[in-house]
């Protein structure tokens, strides 16, 4: 690929800029991310993808959100570069593993149309619900069914892991002026000292639930892999559904399985939006933003 090429993909409407560290010469900077996601000063997404060199797995990966800050893990994120990986001839194998920031995951293509990646299956790791390692500042053993105030309103929370830190809230209704007024209240709360990603989840049968998702460092979101995941695995928790289910977003929905020791796996689609070039100006409009 030409230097400074890049690939932008999305999972289901949540949109990401696919980069290689060893292909760009530039620093990925928080203000290079920042100027890399505007969508009037850069190409415009919901966060950058990156792959990165690794001695623990065939691929490294990190994900930022379009604010500049590093997440953990990302569902959707962990797709895209998947399809990139496959896609762009860094491996022959429909099967592979990924280092993430906090660990290594395997990764299966399941479905192909002319030898690019259609349908992309992730294991994610486990649930974690102990409040300390998601990190909920609280000496309670597990943060589930707990109730906090944000903003002028009580919600009943339950925090889990599932590589990056979630909290679910259990709806009868969904309103999306709802998520987006009191998601950013509970993702900045002084409970969660890393902040947190917000989930507000209905249930619809034993097998299906839907979900609006505000997302730490980029805010309301059409669909997230790792949403779904620990809305799963709450939601499994809480004896509300089975361990096989679909999990319902606005950008469109995911195929979620927990099983009994907690393992999650992902299977969803990904689709390319374009590939390209970034000028040679784009260094010059980083120092200019700074």
């Amino acid at each position: 690929m030409e230097r400074n090429s890049f690939v932008k993909m999305h999972g289901l409407g949540n949109d990401y800029i696919v980069l290689d560290s060893e292909n760009i010469d530039f620093k990925l900077t928080p203000a290079a991310i920042r100027r890399l996601c505007d969508v009037h000063y850069g190409i415009g997404s919901d966060g950058i993808v990156l792959k990165v060199p690794s001695s623990k797995a065939d691929f490294g990966f990190r994900v930022y959100n379009p604010d500049g800050s590093e997440a953990e893990k990302s569902g959707n994120g962990l797709r895209i570069f998947c399809k990139y990986i496959y896609d762009y001839g860094f491996t022959g194998n429909r099967s592979f593993s990924v280092e993430t920031l906090t660990d290594i995951v395997h990764a299966e293509i399941v479905e192909e149309k002319k030898h690019r990646a259609l349908l992309i299956k992730v294991d994610m790791g486990k649930a974690v619900f102990a409040s300390r390692q998601i990190p909920v500042d609280s000496d309670e053993k597990e943060f589930i069914g707990k109730k906090i105030t944000a903003g002028d309103r009580e919600h009943e929370v339950n925090c889990v892991s599932v590589g990056n830190p979630h909290c679910v809230v259990i709806k009868d209704h969904l309103d999306e002026e709802e998520i987006k007024k009191y998601g950013p209240l509970l993702e900045n709360h002084k409970l969660f000292p890393n902040r947190i990603n917000v989930q507000f989840a209905r249930v619809i049968s034993e097998n299906e639930a839907e979900i609006l998702i505000w997302e730490r460092g980029a805010g309301y979101t059409l669909a997230s892999g790792s949403s779904a995941c620990a809305v799963s695995s709450v939601l499994v928790k809480r004896g509300l559904v089975k361990g096989d289910l679909t999990i319902r977003m606005q950008g469109g929905s995911l195929k979620i399985q927990v099983d009994k020791e907690w393992n999650i796996r992902m299977t969803g689609e990904v689709r390319e939006i374009a590939c390209g070039v970034l000028s040679s100006e784009f260094p010059e409009d980083i120092t200019a933003a700074n």
